[in-house]
């Protein structure tokens, strides 16, 4: 059974850290590129990271320095350590795990809440 499954969100004053995992099952993540995205209330989802399978990372302007995505492949999961949030960060945060060779296809996790108090 294939899943993508985001933890390690909660509340946290600004200026804090948590770092997310997105764990895969029942495929291989290491053939994949992993991307973050999240969504605030009110607003369209948009595109946080990613980290390639070849371990090139792309950051959004609005985190740049201060988060960072990685991955473990042997353990088929993936990080965003978030650092210095602010109240903005406040959003679900969804990790997609997409695959581009032939074939192409995405896997999308559930979603977990980060909220960051002022």
């Amino acid at each position: 059974q294939v899943q993508l499954v985001e933890s390690g969100g909660g509340l946290v004053q600004a200026g804090g850290s948590l770092r997310l995992s997105c764990a895969a099952s029942g495929f291989d993540c290491r053939k994949y590129t992993i991307a973050w995205f999240r969504q605030a209330p009110g607003k369209e989802r948009e595109g946080v990271s990613c980290i390639s399978t070849d371990v090139k990372t792309v950051y959004a302007d609005s985190v740049k320095d201060r988060f960072a995505t990685s991955r473990d492949n042997d353990k088929n999961t993936a990080y965003l350590q978030m650092n210095n949030l602010k109240p903005e960060d406040t959003a679900v945060y969804y990790c997609k795990a997409e695959y581009r060779a032939w074939g192409s296809h995405d896997y999308w996790g559930q979603g977990t809440q980060v909220t960051v108090s002022s």
